[in-house]
């Protein structure tokens, strides 16, 4: 006989599902990703991708290069979106939250710029879901740093091993 218990996510999943939700608000025109951080099992704060704050959204012309028809990873140094991991680690700053030694949960996996806003805000763990630019020097990078980094098994149930 099936319990409640028996029905409830592990944790990956629950704040991989959150982060899901999170981008839903991302207002880039391109790519809807989200982001969570965590520490001790608490979302400390949340992200998503788009324009900075006070900026016209993305998807209202507010980036150009996002408007344009750019072919997907050029013209990115015109870009004026945030990636959903810079927006959550910068709101926790914003609001003078610690993100050392906590987790971040993203819908995709993170580029090298985010890689090294991650290492540096003390971040100790990146679970992702699907594969973005997550290139070889990107995964060097976060060993070196001893962040540890693996992808999110969505057919994981609770208590199953990553």
């Amino acid at each position: 006989m099936k319990t409640p218990a028996d029905n409830r996510p592990d944790w990956d999943t629950y704040f991989m599902n959150i982060a899901t939700v999170v981008s839903s608000r991302g207002n880039c025109s391109r790519r809807q990703v989200g982001a969570v951080v965590v520490s001790d099992h608490r979302i400390i704060s949340t992200g998503y991708n788009g324009t900075p704050r006070g900026i016209q959204n993305c998807f209202e012309g507010g980036c150009a290069r996002c408007a344009s028809a750019a072919a997907s990873g050029s013209g990115l140094a015109e870009c004026v979106c945030s990636h959903a991991e810079e927006n959550a680690i910068t709101q926790a700053a914003y609001h003078g939250v610690r993100t050392k030694d906590a987790v971040i949960y993203v819908t995709i996996s993170p580029c090298l710029t985010c890689a090294k806003m991650i290492i540096n805000a003390g971040i100790t763990e990146v679970v992702y879901g699907g594969d973005y630019a997550f290139n070889d020097q990107t995964r060097a990078l976060f060993a070196e740093a001893g962040v540890l980094c693996r992808k999110h098994n969505a057919t994981c149930t609770s208590g199953c091993q990553h």
